[in-house]
């Protein structure tokens, strides 16, 4: 498993990914907002995680939310949820890898088909998810299906970039993209299926990541190519143009909060309890 850090993707087509940042930004507002006990309490955090938190069984009709918690359509929360997370390693780990993969993606796509891309790749996430465990009654919450989207996406347009990376969390390693993103999912498919009952939806990062690597294909900017082709490009010399003179052109996870929603049934109220994840 690697931990990337930095790739030295230059930007080709834009000044600053600033749609990227403002992801990031909103990402660590709603965190401070929603996860610091300096400003809110274990009940707030819990109520959020129900509310905008995507629920399979909410999603797909099997259980309602009660009153006070029921503030918006089910089907906001396709993408709400990915504004979210339980702790700061969750949001920093899942913050890392779109600070590293998002610019060159929005560079491919452009700030406005970004956003559209993050998003879709966050529902396509949640989707993934709903259709493993579709009466899921406990909140998904996190960026990593968005980021998973973005890594996907990356590896098609730029897997020989070299990325520093850790491996196994502190060997420092410059290895191609590839190697780090198909290291990286093929570690969530072994997972998905050797550890289809924990808390981490490996089946939301997989879908994400599936979803990225098709967006791709539609949504970059007309002459962006895909792996890395455009590094191979000869460019004539401005110096000298003999005709031998060439120069080439040389870049989480997704938490299912502990159960704090009653098992599914037939369109039944979730019931919100005082002190605990939910009762």
């Amino acid at each position: 498993m690697f931990i990337p850090l930095h790739d030295a993707n230059a930007l080709k087509h834009i000044r600053l990914q600033y749609v990227t940042l403002t992801f990031i930004a909103i990402n660590v507002v709603f965190w401070l907002i929603t996860g610091t006990p300096a400003v809110s309490n274990i009940e707030v955090k819990q109520a959020s995680f129900l509310a905008y938190g995507f629920i399979p069984s909410v999603a797909n009709g099997f259980e309602v939310l009660p009153v006070e918690l029921d503030r918006i359509p089910p089907l906001a929360t396709y993408v709400t949820y990915a504004f979210f997370h339980g702790d700061f390693m969750h949001l920093a780990g899942n913050m890392l890898f779109i600070w590293v993969f998002g610019d060159n993606v929005e560079d491919a796509t452009g700030h406005f088909r970004f956003v559209i891309f993050y998003l879709v790749c966050a529902a396509a996430a949640a989707f993934g998810h709903s259709l493993v465990d579709p009466q899921s009654s406990v909140p998904l919450i996190g960026a990593s299906g968005a980021a998973s989207g973005i890594m996907g996406a990356y590896l098609l347009l730029h897997p020989k970039i070299r990325v520093w990376a850790l491996a196994l969390g502190r060997i420092p390693l410059r290895i191609p993209a590839a190697v780090v993103l198909l290291g990286w999912i093929g570690f969530q498919i072994f997972q998905f299926f050797s550890d289809m009952g924990g808390q981490v939806s490996f089946a939301a990062h997989i879908g994400g990541f599936l979803a990225g690597m098709v967006l791709i294909l539609f949504m970059r900017r007309p002459g962006v190519l895909l792996l890395d082709r455009t590094d191979n490009v000869v460019i004539p010399d401005p110096i000298d143009p003999s005709p031998g003179a060439s120069a080439a052109v040389e870049t989480a996870e997704e938490v299912q909060m502990p159960a704090s929603v009653p098992s599914a049934g037939k369109r039944k109220t979730v019931r919100w309890g005082r002190g605990g994840e939910g009762g």
